[in-house]
């Protein structure tokens, strides 16, 4: 049985969904603090910070396999430290606790760009490099991988990870990060015709459709166990762009959406990160291969939230 954990959240909604398609619905549990409508399959709440009520579940359910997804995001981190710093660790050390006890077989925890900070190299971060975060969802992350280094040298826990670049899709609302300006930019393109982007036109970050993600995410778990060579995380490099260039792939299919720029504390968190991430280890380890650049993701985007939202 696979355990997701923090399945009502962007990627875990889609995760979940996928996962039963490759599986069977009745072997993937999703679990998250609320109440996630429209699930098919098993379903428990479990706050990640309960050890107690993860390890029932685990029992219960029989679970060899976890997905960790629980985490607060970039910007609402900052309003909220020390819970951030309670929530994105602890929560991780339950987990790869029962992957060092053998209960657990195999762990898949999502690191990101956000571990990356002013003194590293912007234009193609490179797998190895300076890793100095200036916030604490950066902070936390990197603590985490090192952590899951940790286990996976020291206690052989086959823990794996991808440093997620800024992640668009259409099945959930934006949740909280300095990227999710890139999800929010199509509900406000089809609602209203306008956007006004918290970060400037020129700022580029690495971006990846979620399609991509999901499957990069599987792939890495399928891949036999003496191929992942990084145990810390794994970079993924993504499609970089700039809110000038996602606004231009909207205008090609809806000429009259305007954008305007009010940068705000955001600015400074974009800033701070790599503006195009090198991936060579992803190719060469597990064979990771991208699919959707910005104007098909940004089709694909358009035409399913009309769907969504009955424009059609």
């Amino acid at each position: 049985m696979i355990l997701v954990i923090g399945a009502g959240g962007q990627v875990g909604q889609e995760l979940v969904e996928n996962l039963r398609k490759i599986k069977g619905a009745d072997k993937v549990l999703a679990t998250d603090i609320r109440e996630i409508k429209d699930n098919e399959g098993p379903f428990e709440l479990l706050n990640a910070l309960d050890e107690e009520r993860l390890k029932e579940l685990v029992e219960k359910y029989k679970v060899t396999e976890i997905y960790h997804l629980a985490a607060l995001l970039s910007a609402n981190a900052e309003k909220q430290v020390k819970f951030a710093w309670e929530l994105n660790m602890d929560s991780l050390f339950y987990v790869l606790d029962l992957a060092k006890e053998g209960v657990i077989k195999k762990v898949f925890w999502p690191s990101s760009i956000a571990v990356f900070g002013p003194n590293t190299p912007r234009q193609n971060t490179p797998q190895h490099t300076v890793t100095d975060p200036t916030t604490v969802y950066g902070i936390s992350k990197l603590a985490g991988e090192r952590w899951c280094e940790y286990y996976a040298k020291n206690y052989d826990v086959d823990v794996r990870s991808i440093h997620y670049p800024g992640l668009i899709g259409y099945k959930s609302m934006p949740g909280g990060g300095t990227t999710d300006y890139a999800v929010d930019i199509y509900h406000q393109a089809l609602e209203k015709g306008e956007y006004e982007c918290f970060l400037k036109e020129d700022t580029y970050l690495p971006m990846m459709y979620m399609e991509d993600a999901i499957r990069a995410t599987i792939e890495l778990m399928e891949a036999p166990k003496e191929n992942i060579k990084v145990r810390s995380s794994y970079n993924l490099g993504g499609i970089s762009f700039s809110p000038k260039e996602i606004s231009a792939a909207i205008q090609i299919q809806m000429p009259n959406f305007k954008i305007t720029y009010a940068p705000d504390f955001r600015q400074k968190i974009a800033e701070s990160w790599p503006q195009s991430i090198e991936d060579t280890a992803a190719q060469k380890d597990w064979n990771w291969k991208m699919k959707y650049d910005l104007e098909k993701m940004s089709t694909d985007m358009l035409k399913q939230l009309k769907i969504i939202k009955g424009l059609n």
